[in-house]
């Protein structure tokens, strides 16, 4: 099973947004989803800042701002 990150911020209607289309997709493709708070680390907030929402596996970033369903779909058939 691939295991997703989604670096968010709490209050964040692209990041509530896109977590929220993950949770539906979650139940036909085979991912576990983790959430990372930007706002909890420094170094992830100097990184994300600008760019949340960040979906990725691993390193590599499968989108931001929106999600791109194509692009995570291709990553998990990838993987």
């Amino acid at each position: 099973m691939t295991r997703l990150t989604l670096y968010q911020r709490t209050g964040c209607h692209l990041c509530e947004a896109m977590h929220a289309r993950l949770v539906q997709l979650g139940v036909s493709l085979d991912f576990t989803l983790t959430c990372i708070d930007i706002e909890s680390d420094p170094s992830l907030k100097r990184r994300f800042n600008e760019k949340i929402p960040v979906l990725a596996i691993g390193e590599d970033i499968i989108c931001c701002h929106r999600l791109d369903e194509r692009a995570l779909r291709q990553a998990l058939s990838d993987g």
